[in-house]
């Protein structure tokens, strides 16, 4: 990162949402384990903080359902722990919740999911900088004719964030906003369904890219 674009990592936070019941899962996905080389095993929440740490060291994980299991059973802990009271209405509500926490001098907020552990390393470090350069400019991933997480929410596209309700997402502001959209590999190995943990396993255990997601 050139000398223009440093600045205090509380100008930067990330957020890391795992509040969610995994419904569609049937049990708690931040707490799917990944092996390492060295026999250790991590969370998909540890590797999800791993993630943000490449955007700000200051990652805070919003928590709602599983708690306080997710935080016994993490290896990885994050700046901070936010809870999110209202947890069962939605997105939205971890969205406000992740927000509220912030500090005054926060120019923006990057925003993560904890079931995409293939994201790209290099291209979210390429991410976080092209935000703190453009602290006025949303961003976010590209998924084809849309925007989506990870994101990046500028503090004057807040109050908007925060006027969402249910399981909205900030999609539609992203792309309101006309947000800059940033190929990020990874993006659609998300989990949803024990089929894609299965798929997504195997493409971990065949590549070997369970060392370096878990570095830094």
């Amino acid at each position: 990162m050139t000398a223009s674009c440093q600045d205090r990592d509380q100008d930067f936070p990330a957020l890391v949402l795992a509040a969610g019941a995994s419904r569609r899962f049937g049990r708690p996905k931040a707490l799917l384990t990944l092996s390492e080389q060295r026999g250790q095993s991590r969370t998909l929440l540890d590797c999800a903080i791993g993630q943000g740490r490449l955007l700000s060291r200051d990652v805070r994980v919003v928590y709602g359902a599983w708690y306080p299991l997710v935080r016994f059973r993490c290896r990885a802990q994050p700046s901070r722990w936010v809870p999110v009271a209202d947890w069962q209405l939605g997105m939205a509500a971890s969205l406000a919740a992740g927000i509220r926490s912030l500090g005054p001098h926060a120019k923006g907020v990057f925003v993560l999911v904890a079931d995409q552990p293939l994201l790209d390393r290099e291209a979210l470090r390429a991410f976080g900088e092209t935000a703190r350069c453009f602290p006025a400019q949303a961003a976010a991933a590209g998924y084809g004719h849309r925007p989506g997480v990870p994101a990046y929410l500028p503090r004057w596209l807040w109050p908007d964030v925060l006027a969402l309700e249910g399981d909205q997402g900030a999609g539609r502001l992203l792309t309101e906003a006309n947000a800059t959209r940033l190929d990020i590999p990874g993006v659609h190995d998300d989990i949803d369904t024990p089929e894609d943990w299965r798929r997504i396993r195997e493409a971990i255990t065949r590549t070997g890219l369970q060392a370096r997601q878990f570095q830094g």
